[in-house]
């Protein structure tokens, strides 16, 4: 419980110092919080970022209360509350959150470390009596979105095992809006698969026979809501920046081999989710295959030619899962900041 005299706050009612600018007045059912003149923040993975919220006075007895809505249940989890004077963190964000608090009207929220699971809305929610009043915000990470199926072939995954996969491999199930954008970007990918929210979808650019005819527009295509126990498809996962580094070893090795390659340099085979992210924000480009954490074989290329597969565009190409005994590739290992 909070420390009672978080609730006690008697604070003298203030002129505000912010003003809108001239033509903008704020709406009338704003009269204590400031509308932010942008509601997504853009970061990435390790950064530190803020989100704003800021009041235009200080009503007697206030309490500010930040939240985050869950896509995968809707639900609202409290971050923090503060009256001005105290305040009391809640849940798993706490370790890395805090309070601005630059001057005595602000309550933006500030979150240290950025995570894959810190992407989504945030609300800032004056609570004042009858006259509450919140902001919604969006946290926006800079990514990229793969398809991921097991070695066991495609359709495969019920939701768990599905969001347990891609955690696995350095990332998280996309949401939506992420897959939505990685298909304005040239995703183009026949295989259905799950997002966050637990509907299920792929992305096509160009329509084809095998992926819904010819005659369909491209476009995200849905299934919708499907049971998460019981329906099995792929996944769509989603990774941004890496703290540290991938890079590859050349040789001639089986699976085992590679993974002790990678720990004879201090480092570890890397896996799936961080040579997507080294080939998205390093512009990582090589034609050699190498093995990966999760038994397969991919290489990436960010400038397409003739000798490095042939495919007109930009990619992480892949040879799938091949015998763990061969002695075919290199590997690739990503060694931590």
């Amino acid at each position: 419980l909070l420390l009672s005299s978080l609730w006690l706050l008697v604070a003298t009612p203030a002129l505000s110092i912010f003003q809108r600018p001239t033509g903008s007045p704020a709406p009338p059912h704003m009269q204590y919080l400031l509308e932010p003149v942008h509601t997504t923040v853009h970061t990435q993975r390790g950064a530190t970022a803020t989100l704003p919220c800021v009041l235009r006075a200080l009503p007697r007895n206030y309490r500010v209360k930040w939240s985050k809505v869950e896509p995968a249940n809707y639900r609202e989890n409290i971050i923090i509350i503060t009256n001005g004077l105290y305040h009391k963190n809640y849940g798993p964000l706490s370790p890395r959150v805090r309070l601005r608090h630059s001057h005595r009207y602000d309550a933006s929220l500030t979150i240290t470390n950025v995570a894959l699971e810190d992407e989504g809305r945030y609300r800032c929610q004056l609570v004042n009596g009858l006259e509450d009043e919140s902001v919604s915000l969006t946290l926006h990470l800079e990514g990229v979105v793969f398809p991921y199926q097991p070695s066991n072939g495609r359709y495969k995954f019920n939701y768990h095992e599905a969001k347990r996969a891609c955690e696995q491999q350095d990332s998280r199930l996309a949401t939506y809006q992420q897959l939505y954008k990685a298909w304005m970007e040239g995703l183009d990918w026949c295989n259905a698969g799950w997002v966050l929210d637990g509907t299920v979808h792929y992305p096509i650019i160009n329509s084809r026979e095998p992926c819904g005819g010819r005659l369909l527009l491209p476009g995200v295509r849905t299934y919708g809501a499907k049971d998460k126990q019981k329906d099995r498809f792929d996944a769509f996962c989603f990774t941004s920046a890496l703290q540290g580094e991938v890079y590859f070893i050349r040789g001639h090795l089986n699976f085992k081999e590679a993974g002790q390659a990678c720990h004879n340099h201090g480092a570890a085979i890397a896996k799936v989710g961080q040579l997507y992210s080294a080939w998205k924000f390093s512009q990582l480009d090589r034609c050699d295959g190498g093995w990966l954490a999760d038994g397969s074989v991919r290489y990436p290329i960010t400038t397409p030619r003739e000798r490095c597969g042939g495919l007109p565009d930009p990619g992480v190409r892949s040879f799938g899962f091949p015998s763990k005994e061969l002695r075919t590739y290199g590997t690739y290992c990503f060694t931590g900041k």
